[in-house]
């Protein structure tokens, strides 16, 4: 089977990243969610990336065309029949991502490939429920997807070397990086990311320095590109406190307990850059 059209559900953040990284590959897409105008705000995102890229002369207007030509956007589950491969992009619930994954595996014939680019959940836990176990794989990508060069692809127990394969063989058409990890709560890079993110939130809730010096602290003294509580707010402080929660439970081990103020922040709606606060305003 040749992977030619790739399905993804979800247009939000992840969603509509990778939904341009595949299209930008030549790869025809259909990019599903469950209201036209939040397929609207995920084309909308793309449009403007796109945008910036001729603005900066990495794309011409034609290529821009082209790229938005491939994506379908769409309300209907099943317009993904047509995919060979579809990647669950929604929130990182795991209540959630059954459903939808059980719902697309009753649509999709058999051959086709699922993937979730859960950043936390058990690959072994999502595949038993699509009922293709050995077509099932976590492909994770990172944010901002069109511009960051690795994707964890996570080996679930079931999963078949020949899964992998195709999967691995996808990443790198869409010029990305991928390294294969076992299955595990937060697989590589969140497993040591999201402490890290964690304990800066520990440190400016003592009061030790303030946002502004613990990312200073962390860009000059660790040659971070980025400080952690400036990272917190692109990841989403939902998001962050979410992976938490699975480290914890998954692991049985206080070390991994979430910062009070993270909670705090996300029950007050402070979710970072896509509510417009975080740990720093975003006008």
């Amino acid at each position: 089977m040749t992977i030619k059209t790739v399905g993804i559900i979800g247009a939000g953040t992840m969603g509509n990243g990778i939904a341009q990284a595949c299209a930008v590959a030549g790869f025809a897409v259909v990019m599903v969610d469950v209201s036209d105008a939040a397929v609207g705000r995920g084309m909308a995102t793309i449009s403007a990336s796109l945008e910036r890229l001729i603005k900066k002369e990495k794309m011409s207007a034609a290529d821009r065309d082209a790229v938005l030509a491939r994506i379908r956007g769409s309300t209907q589950q099943a317009d993904l029949k047509a995919c060979e491969i579809v990647i669950e992009a929604a929130t990182e619930n795991l209540e959630l991502k059954i459903k939808l994954l059980k719902a697309v595996a009753a649509l999709v014939g058999p051959e086709v490939i699922l993937a979730s680019n859960t950043s936390s959940i058990s690959i072994t836990r999502l595949a038993v429920e699509t009922g293709r176990a050995d077509k099932f794989i976590g492909m994770h990508f990172f944010n901002p997807v069109p511009l960051m060069a690795l994707v964890e692809l996570i080996r679930g127990l079931q999963t078949s070397d020949e899964t992998h394969g195709k999967v691995e063989a996808l990443a790198r058409k869409l010029g990305k990086t991928p390294i294969t990890v076992k299955n595990n709560p937060g697989f590589v890079v969140n497993r040591i990311l999201c402490p890290m993110i964690n304990e800066a939130i520990f440190a400016l809730a003592e009061g030790l320095a303030t946002a502004e010096e613990i990312d200073t602290g962390m860009k000059l003294g660790c040659n971070h590109p980025i400080g952690p509580l400036a990272l917190a707010d692109m990841i989403g402080l939902d998001t962050l406190l979410a992976v938490m929660g699975v480290f914890y439970e998954g692991f049985n081990d206080s070390k991994y307990r979430p910062a009070p103020l993270l909670k705090e922040m996300v029950d007050a709606g402070f979710l970072g850059r896509k509510t417009g606060r975080g740990f720093y305003n975003y006008p």
